[in-house]
């Protein structure tokens, strides 16, 4: 009883190092930022028309491993980790497959929009957070 007692607080003691230990794989320790979007500036810092429908929200990117980076919309109050944002790249939309998710954002791009802005300022957010990662 008592040896039973021992390896299971062993256990307890081995994960909670584990636990507590840094990541030391760089490539899971960054990649992941935003930056927030909206229809009344768009036009003045971007050549595409505004794409999403609703007024306001963030741009974000994610390094993933095995698709490279993945662009995200998410609706300004619909940013927290509960929501999946609508993808706006290939890397993106294959990432959801995977996980077998789905966006589960209310709003999302307009219909025929030009997404390359879009796009490009999602991997700008991720060179950067590269680079402070990097720089640090």
């Amino acid at each position: 009883m008592q040896t039973n007692n021992i390896k299971w607080l062993t256990s307890l003691a081995v994960i909670g190092l584990i636990a507590c230990t840094p990541a030391t794989n760089t490539f899971d320790s960054y990649g992941s930022g935003f930056i927030e979007v909206n229809e009344q500036t768009w036009n003045k810092s971007y050549t595409t028309l505004y794409p999403f429908t609703v007024p306001e929200g963030e741009i974000g990117c994610a390094s993933n491993p095995a698709f490279g980076r993945e662009v995200f919309f998410n609706p300004k109050g619909y940013t927290d980790e509960s929501y999946v944002g609508t993808p706006l790249n290939k890397s993106a939309v294959d990432g959801l497959k995977l996980g077998r998710l789905t966006s589960n954002v209310p709003y999302s791009v307009k219909e025929g929009a030009d997404l390359s802005e879009a796009v490009q300022i999602g991997l700008k957010v991720c060179y950067e957070q590269e680079d402070k990662f990097e720089n640090s």
